[in-house]
């Protein structure tokens, strides 16, 4: 049975050997869920079986086969470092990563807010706390982790500003902890502490199953929906490939106003 040291220094050890930062993020948030739940109840061995049941855990909570797939491609990479260190034997190592993925039944796209749900969720918070002004900041501008230019529109600025000006930013990250007496500290905020925040927005406005992504989605959609230009769409939201920027947008065919309706080649 691996010790809570023994897990960390494992986990230590895949962040190290990972180059990409977001692959830090990624695989570090997903090792942390992994060894929560492992230290949830004792248990015998980090093991094959122990693994297939974290599966299972996670399959329950319904969440998306690419989500699990992750968490468990940290799980596995967790099993090959322990064992590297001499933590694990061989063959436990061998038996977790023979643990198979969840398997994806067609394509999960994503879910898109109605412009009266945007709304709903962009609302004034509860109170008029200086963690009220972030949150709600953070909805407004919630754009993803490249560093880019892009617009924003002046509603969001304003909300930006009125965090900014709260919080007495001038400087650095615009987005900080906030204490529970309502103060600022440190220099950033965790992308976990973000996920957080649109899960609290969602449940208040009574919105299920709202992930920070989804809002990038609903973005996309909105722009759509409004006139935008599937290129200025793709460059707003920073997509390489335009294909990716046609998945978020998740249009139907209209076939009642057909595009091909007005061409302007109408015989008289």
């Amino acid at each position: 049975m691996l010790r809570l040291a023994d897990l960390e220094q494992s986990k230590n050890a895949v962040l190290h050997s990972l180059g990409a930062a977001s692959s830090q993020e990624s695989y570090g948030h997903a090792i942390d869920e992994f060894i929560g739940w492992y230290c949830s109840e004792p248990r015998l061995a980090f093991n094959r079986t122990v693994v297939l049941r974290y599966r299972f855990f996670l399959e329950q909570k319904n969440l998306a086969p690419s989500t699990i797939n992750v968490r468990l491609a940290a799980v596995r990479r967790l099993a090959y470092e322990a064992s590297d260190t001499g933590l694990l034997s061989p063959d436990l190592a061998a038996g977790i990563r023979r643990v198979k993925g969840a398997k994806r039944l067609g394509l999960r796209i994503g879910n898109w807010l109605t412009v009266d749900q945007s709304k709903t969720l962009l609302g004034e918070p509860p109170s008029g706390s200086l963690r009220g002004k972030r949150d709600r900041a953070i909805l407004a501008l919630l754009k993803g982790k490249h560093i880019r230019t892009v617009p924003v529109p002046i509603w969001a600025k304003r909300t930006v500003d009125e965090w900014t000006t709260a919080a007495g930013i001038n400087a650095g990250a615009i987005f900080r902890r906030v204490s529970r007496l309502d103060k600022t500290w440190g220099d950033s905020i965790t992308p976990k502490a973000i996920w957080h925040v649109v899960k609290a927005a969602a449940k208040r406005a009574d919105i299920k199953n709202l992930a920070p992504h989804d809002l990038r989605r609903t973005c996309a959609r909105l722009c759509h929906l409004a006139g935008g230009e599937l290129e200025q769409i793709q460059f707003l939201l920073g997509h390489a490939s335009v294909q990716t920027t046609e998945r978020y947008l998740g249009c139907k065919q209209k076939l009642s106003q057909a595009v091909n309706d007005n061409l302007g080649l109408e015989f008289t």
